[in-house]
């Protein structure tokens, strides 16, 4: 079973190996790893960890909690353990698709971007509406979207207005970017957390630009 792991840990030699050292102390073995924010003094990395089938995931927690400065930010499954160079192939994905390229990209973002679902919505003449939506995204539909026209990447209110109280009830934490044009924007869904940081609203923006000009 693989689990992605978010730590925060001191941003200093020794700090990384001896992380992986308090997980293989459990019986976990590290798959891969991402740099999310670097800052004065810590570090905020993605861990992908395989376990035995049977092993509790809490283990991974206390694990590395015992070590001095870290902290696990969240943990919960994950299935898509070969990822490497996940933006560029989801961008080529997108590039040679003849059809369907706007549900090419919600179904690939969720799995490169490391969330749970992903939508783009837009404006019309009769207000904001779907227009696709990844597997797992929720029923349940934003009425108004009174943050768009989007001109910028950012990390929405969660607690909002215009957020579906089903979103509410699992505390979903919720970023967007414009997509190629001012009435379209990727809308992405992280239910359960942890918050968008910003160095991954960032990567968002750059992301949905550069697939927003291959849909041009």
């Amino acid at each position: 079973m693989s689990y992605l792991l978010r730590v925060q840990l001191p941003d200093r030699p020794g700090s990384l190996g001896s992380l992986a050292l308090a997980l293989g102390s459990v019986g976990a073995d590290i798959i891969s790893l991402d740099v999310v924010e670097r800052s004065t003094g810590f570090a905020v990395d993605d861990l992908v960890v395989e376990m035995a089938p049977g092993s509790l995931p809490d283990t991974l927690i206390t694990a590395a909690e015992q070590l001095e400065d870290v902290r696990v930010d969240s943990i919960r499954p994950y299935a898509d353990v070969l990822d490497t160079h996940r933006e560029l192939e989801l961008i080529d994905q997108v590039a040679v698709a003849s059809t369907d390229r706007i549900q090419v990209l919600v179904d690939g973002a969720p799995r490169v971007l490391r969330v749970g679902w992903a939508t783009v919505v837009a404006l019309g003449p009769h207000g904001a509406y779907r227009v696709a939506a990844s597997s797992g995204s929720p029923e349940s539909r934003a009425a108004e979207l009174p943050w768009m026209p989007l001109r910028k990447p950012v990390m929405l209110d969660a607690e909002a207005d215009w957020v579906p109280q089903l979103w509410k009830d699992m505390a979903t934490s919720l970023a967007a970017a414009p997509l190629g044009q001012k009435d379209m924007a990727l809308v992405l869904g992280r239910p359960g957390g942890p918050d968008f940081r910003p160095s991954e609203v960032a990567r968002l923006g750059y992301l949905a630009g550069i697939i927003g000009t291959v849909l041009l």
